[in-house]
């Protein structure tokens, strides 16, 4: 494995363009796309998390896609368990791995390790899921104000599982996060790092287009198939955008026009609060893309900017 091309890493918001630009950077090196993506590896969440189309995955191998049932929890030490392995299984074909994706969680999991939190503890998560969000935040604040300043208090997966550590190790999480251990090789021979942003104007059209192709393309019919399989129960999944959204349409929460909406303003949240996670956490190269700029165009700056010699 010495020899082998090393793995190249394409991050950004969603919506930016970082799955044509890795789909074609991925023709142009032989490479295949490993899915950087928390969501995307359930099952049957397809329309809502734009999955690459069949034809796509004909095109270019991606690996990390439709890993687990819906009814499956899946986190970040499954995620490099599974991303180690689908580099070695490329890189043993001689091909280049390319991680592309807007899980920045993730990425750092890959590159830093997890650090030592506590795995799960199945009792006091009952206990936390049944505490109202109001009273965990105010626990949070008092145990660990670092973390209650930065953390997304409308997020109670993420709440849940700062105080859930707290509570296991008595120590704050703020600071078990910051001693996750430092990359294994030195930064100049860290994987390229790449990330991608554009113009808020251009970013929030585009995300308005994608949320009205998704609707388009069937989005309420897929909730309304994937509730009957236990959707609404998997608090994982339900943090993907739209997907929660949408079971709040179907339970008579909001209109058709409101739901639209709704979802297009979260995801414009999600891509903001994206963009702020990798400028302060990842050591990556920025490439910014203009409505002028095209996929080949951008592949190739790319490639020239990669040390393959």
């Amino acid at each position: 494995m010495a020899n082998s091309p090393g793995p190249i890493l394409i991050a950004g918001p969603t919506a930016v363009g970082k799955s044509e630009l890795a789909l074609h950077l991925a023709e142009r090196l032989n490479g295949e796309i490993i899915s950087v993506d928390s969501m995307q590896v359930y099952r049957g969440l397809d329309i809502g998390t734009a999955k690459p189309s069949p034809e796509e995955r004909q095109r270019v191998p991606h690996h990390l896609i439709d890993v687990v049932d819906l009814t499956a929890p899946f986190d970040a030490a499954q995620f490099i368990r599974l991303a180690q392995a689908a580099v070695t299984d490329i890189q043993g074909r001689g091909q280049i791995p390319i991680f592309c994706g807007g899980t920045g969680l993730y990425f750092k999991a890959y590159l830093e390790g997890l650090g030592e939190a506590p795995p799960a503890d199945d009792a006091l998560r009952a206990e936390l899921e049944k505490t109202p969000l109001p009273e965990l935040l105010k626990e949070l604040a008092g145990l660990d104000p670092v973390t209650y300043d930065k953390i997304d208090c409308q997020n109670p997966r993420r709440v849940i599982r700062a105080v859930e550590v707290i509570r296991l190790t008595g120590k704050p999480f703020s600071a078990q996060r910051a001693a996750w251990a430092p990359p294994t090789t030195p930064h100049s021979q860290a994987p390229p790092f790449f990330a991608l942003s554009r113009e808020n104007q251009d970013l929030h059209s585009r995300i308005n287009v994608r949320v009205d192709q998704m609707f388009q393309r069937g989005l309420v019919a897929e909730v309304k198939n994937l509730m009957s399989h236990g959707l609404a129960e998997n608090k994982n999944a339900m943090q993907a955008i739209g997907y929660r959204q949408v079971v709040e349409h179907l339970r008579g929460e909001h209109s058709l026009p409101e739901t639209i909406e709704l979802v297009k303003i979260r995801t414009r949240q999600f891509a903001k609060r994206q963009m702020t996670w990798f400028r302060r956490q990842a050591q990556a190269k920025w490439i910014s893309v203009t409505t002028t700029n095209t996929v080949k165009e951008l592949a190739a700056q790319l490639q020239q900017s990669l040390p393959l010699s």
